[in-house]
């Protein structure tokens, strides 16, 4: 269900006003879209899920013909954006990022005919590249820009290379010795921006090594294919040009642009600042380019920076080129491998820890303070940081980490971590943080360390078992099947939306249903309608069936869900009896 309504707000700030005045302080005007949607148990999605994994691991011949390639015929616009993000995020959640990709690669690379324009459109291919380097990549990405980016803003240096923006009467306010020349100006600014530049450049070449493997072997991926489709000698640059296309002209220019968006600094830049970012923006997109257009267009103001820049350009060759440089056989983007070390400790703290079992101690006497430590392989714990005595919870034994309702013990910030040793019984430990911040980072570490767990749970209870019932749902029997569904989201970096594989399928799901009425037109009505499309559309017999099958399959995988949404619904009104649906 979707809402949209307009709230009309007016604030006062810092001082009281008198009642006659408050109506001139002027009027925000916001609006609010809420939409709300029901996600259904792993279970349901997982027919559409299988169709879109066996379209990257399926041939390449198959590539044109697969649901994936039928499903980005049908999206457009702002729900590209949309969908590349949520596929992204389902195929990275699956191992299969760099699968994925490729497949998207190939599919853009061959139907490329000028080398020119490869991937300079807002292709699925091109936004889904570009939001796995915002998933995978930002933390690398803090780390070459931030300190540059801080300086920028802390020093707040005027420069100007464009004549016509030149303001030489901000110099004379701040120096003594008159207002400066035009070439002066120029000279200072100069010297200014190289400032900025000769480290960003300097950072960004020496920093293969802190570059995410999953980044590498994704560029890897994508120069192999560019090279096979353009093996030309005169198309040598061609292979650099399409990845510092993302690397630079998606990924590390619109960081310098808009720092804020990239979670690099607090708040948006003041103009004089914002112009400086601007310049920087420029040069760096520049050398991403590999000065292909330097002296041309209408920017020739900046032909003061062109030999700093084209001293740069080969420097970057040299950085791509070992860049791409690695060995791997994993799977590019997998976070069973990327999240957390095996050995090395990725949280420690005090919590709050309560046992199971059912006490007849207060509430503030059976949590005990315990210092944690939290590493790929263990949840270990004991009464201080110095003890050398610990108690351990192997990660490979979670199947759960969720939050706990503040009403089951009358105390905030609690989780609890399912775990399960083989076939026995589950057990819960329950864990209080001392604030919210402090609660999503231990939920976050506590499900990125065991994100490659099998049999996770499907659903657990948010409440406690206490006065022989469930505080959540009251049900009697401590085994009883949970009331909640559980959430395997995991998170990449802390800036970074969680990782759900149920909400990215049902987000798929809807888009499939408002192409649904063209996926039909286009693949199956016209086939009863003439005998020969292949004539109209260039396509040989054989593609065309096998895009009619996909098609044929998309719209079964959709009737399905559209059943189970319906009886779903039907249960909550209370007219379907519980336990009527099935898979």
């Amino acid at each position: 269900m979707a809402k949209s309504s307009t709230l009309n707000v007016r604030v006062v700030e810092g001082r009281s006003l008198p009642a006659k005045d408050v109506g001139n302080l002027g009027a925000l005007r916001l609006k609010v879209r809420l939409i709300e949607d029901r996600v259904l148990p792993s279970q349901y999605y997982q027919p559409l899920v299988e169709l879109l994994m066996d379209s990257v691991l399926g041939p390449a011949e198959e590539d044109t013909a697969s649901p994936l390639a039928v499903l980005e015929e049908l999206t457009s616009g702002d729900c590209r954006q949309d969908l590349a993000t949520k596929l992204v995020k389902l195929f990275l959640g699956r191992g299969l990022s760099g699968p994925f990709l490729d497949y998207l690669t190939r599919r853009e690379v061959a139907r490329t005919t000028d080398h020119n324009t490869l991937f300079r459109s807002n292709s699925l291919a091109s936004k889904s590249m570009e939001q796995f380097m915002k998933l995978v990549g930002m933390p690398y990405l803090h780390e070459v820009l931030k300190p540059v980016i801080s300086r920028v803003f802390e020093e707040k240096k005027y420069m100007e290379l464009d004549p016509c923006k030149m303001d030489l009467g901000r110099t004379r306010r701040i120096s003594f010795k008159g207002v400066p020349s035009e070439e002066q100006m120029r000279e200072t600014s100069l010297g200014l921006l190289t400032g900025y530049l000769g480290p960003i450049v300097d950072t960004i070449v020496g920093s293969v090594g802190r570059c995410p493997l999953a980044m590498r072997l994704v560029f890897k991926q994508l120069r192999g294919r560019v090279e096979e489709r353009f093996p030309q000698a005169e198309h040598e640059d061609v292979k650099y040009l399409a990845i510092s296309g993302f690397l630079f002209l998606r990924f590390f220019a619109p960081a310098i642009l808009t720092p804020k968006l990239f979670d690099l600094r607090d708040q948006h830049a003041d103009p004089q600042t914002s112009r400086s970012l601007l310049l920087l923006a420029k040069a760096v997109q520049s050398i991403g380019n590999l000065g292909q257009q330097l002296g041309q267009g209408k920017e020739l103001w900046m032909a003061p920076l062109h030999p700093f820049l084209l001293q740069s350009i080969s420097r970057v060759r040299d950085f791509l080129d070992r860049l791409v440089d690695v060995d791997g056989d994993e799977e590019a983007g997998a976070p069973t491998r990327a999240l957390v070390p095996p050995s090395a400790t990725v949280r420690e703290g005090y919590l709050l820890k309560r046992k199971e079992e059912p006490a007849s101690l207060a509430t503030r006497f059976a949590f005990k303070k315990r210092y944690f430590w939290l590493s790929g392989e263990t949840l270990s714990y004991s009464k201080g940081p110095e003890w050398q005595m610990r108690s351990s919870i192997p990660v490979s034994h979670i199947r759960a980490v969720e939050r706990v309702d503040e009403g089951a013990f009358q105390l905030p910030h609690v989780m609890q971590v399912v775990t399960q040793d083989g076939a026995g019984p589950p057990h819960t430990t329950y864990l209080q943080c001392k604030n919210v911040n402090e609660l999503n980072q231990w939920l976050s570490a506590l499900r990125k360390a065991s994100a490659p767990n099998p049999d996770k749970l499907a659903s657990c209870h948010p409440g406690a078992f206490r006065s022989a019932r469930w505080t959540c749902c009251l049900q009697a029997e401590r085994s009883a099947a949970g009331c909640s569904r559980t959430h395997s989201a995991v998170t990449l970096g802390d800036w970074s939306d969680p990782l759900d594989p149920d909400a990215e399928a049902q987000m798929v799901y809807r888009q499939l249903l408002l192409g649904r009425d063209q996926l039909r037109m286009q693949f199956l009505e016209d086939s009863s309608m003439n005998t020969t499309p292949e004539a109209d559309t260039g396509a040989c017999p054989d593609v065309l069936a096998r895009q009619r099958a996909a098609a044929a399959r998309l719209l079964e995988v959709l009737e399905d869900l559209d059943r189970a949404h319906e009886e779903f619904q039907l249960q909550e009104q209370g007219k379907l009896a519980p336990g009527h649906l099935g898979p």
